[in-house]
């Protein structure tokens, strides 16, 4: 990293900082990349921008998830070719899941000169050699090479908030949905150790947030590769036990892996939240066997069940695709029936992609675009009512909310989060924002949910 500054440096002068713009895309494990991307450049004696026409450096941290995710990405680097021509000594980076495909990168290297240097997910622990190449060798950089990858400890992050912090725990996946690119992008799953994960859990603890978010393309697996350490349920428990007034969330949960006993320590440690995000993505066996998921819908409602049975006041977050191929009607209605038979919060969902090397792009996929829009408004629809449903049932509830922010309405200065993941808009002083505070909810429908303060 000294090197790396020392050529910074030379590069920019000392008469004033030399500024990077990292914009990252997609899950929170890549917002968290990006915290380290920005982390390692802060270290290069780089300050931030959010505008390209300030920035020295520009880094996107790109998502493969979904085709939409690409071209946007595609259209910002597109752009950046009058922000090289006014400035020759800018340089351009793509980096994340998106670079980690050939096919990706051998676009970039053909159609997008302006790019000067492009890594793959599996070499973000060697950012600074490879910025340090793209500053001294007259030719571009691309690092793609394919791996399991490693566990880096100890790069440097630049956390983008104050009150809630991203932990990763793992990384990789091994369950090759049909659907996903994931394990192509990010390798198999490798666990950190838990003594590493505690460790940084105390860091973020006394550096005072008030959230910490435990991360993993499938956090049900983590310890799986570990000999003789912790398993998910009693990790969940030791962060628990870290002293100081914080809450625990953990994402994403796949529901083939999820136990009685995470749902136990969920329900027993004071500090997890009652919120489960448990990714569905389908209500038919016949799809879900075609996706590749290993579990049922009846598996998953006894999951459901248990929970609801164990956890006060639990409220869940799914994933759902519509339009899988070979899906038909009957199988997006039973996926209908089970959002109405669950009763989620809400939603995250999706027209299905197709992806570059998963065995689902093979698959024959007769159902037209403009079918499958409306069945994805039909279930828009079924989850906006549900909601509303379960949100004005809270109304004259009291919660105790982490005030997150100032307010999305003029007239409601401050935003909280409840336990259970439900958003409130309430009046109160902005001191209040990154405390605690008791909050009656007092209006709510599916857009917004409104309270007033409690005095304790």
């Amino acid at each position: 990293m000294k090197k790396c500054a020392e050529l910074v440096l030379r590069r920019y002068g000392d008469h004033r900082s030399p500024m990077a713009l990292v914009r990252s895309y997609g899950c929170q494990q890549n917002v968290n990349d990006g915290e380290k991307i920005m982390g390692m450049l802060s270290e290069m004696g780089f300050g931030f921008t959010d505008d390209v026409n300030a920035a020295d450096v520009i880094l996107y941290n790109t998502c493969a998830v979904r085709e939409n995710a690409e071209k946007k990405v595609f259209g910002f680097v597109g752009e950046l070719s009058h922000c090289k021509a006014r400035n020759e000594n800018l340089l351009v980076g793509l980096c994340g899941c998106m670079a980690q495909q050939e096919h990706i990168s051998a676009k970039i290297k053909k159609s997008y000169p302006q790019v000067d240097f492009v890594f793959g997910t599996h070499a973000l622990y060697r950012f600074p050699e490879i910025f340090c190449k793209a500053l001294t060798e007259h030719q571009r950089i691309f690092d793609i090479e394919n791996s399991d990858g490693i566990i880096a400890e100890g790069i440097p992050v630049r956390r983008l908030g104050k009150i809630q912090a991203s932990l990763p725990i793992m990384y990789g996946c091994n369950n090759f949905c049909t659907y996903c690119v994931v394990p192509l992008v990010r390798g198999r799953e490798r666990s950190r150790s838990s003594k590493d994960v505690l460790q940084e859990a105390r860091e973020i603890v006394a550096a005072g947030y008030r959230e910490i978010m435990l991360l993993g393309q499938n956090v049900n697996s983590y310890g799986k590769d570990l000999d003789n350490d912790l398993s998910f349920p009693e990790l969940l428990r030791a962060v628990n036990d870290i002293p100081g007034d914080f809450r625990i969330r953990f994402m994403t949960s796949h529901p083939k892996d999820c136990t009685k006993e995470l749902i136990d320590a969920v329900a027993e440690c004071n500090k997890i939240c009652n919120h489960i995000h448990l990714p569905v993505q389908s209500g038919s066996d016949r799809i879900l066997k075609l996706m590749n998921r290993h579990y049922t819908t009846e598996e998953y409602f006894s999951l459901i069940d248990y929970a609801r049975e164990k956890i006060p006041d639990v409220m869940f977050s799914s994933d759902i695709i519509v339009g899988f191929p070979g899906e038909t009607h009957e199988d997006f209605l039973e996926t209908i029936n089970l959002v109405q038979k669950v009763r989620y919060a809400s939603l995250f969902t999706f027209i299905y992609s197709k992806r570059v090397g998963t065995k689902a792009a093979s698959m024959e996929d007769p159902v037209s675009a403009s079918e499958k829009s409306k069945w994805f408004q039909e279930l828009l629809d079924v989850q906006r009512k549900i909601t509303d449903e379960l949100y004005r049932d809270c109304v004259g509830r009291t919660y105790r909310v982490l005030v997150e922010r100032t307010g999305d309405h003029d007239d409601y200065l401050l935003a909280g989060r409840t336990e259970n993941n439900i958003i409130i808009d309430f009046e109160g002083d902005p001191s209040l924002v990154g405390e605690f505070a008791m909050v009656e909810i007092v209006s709510a429908n599916n857009r917004s949910v409104r309270g007033k303060l409690v005095n304790e």
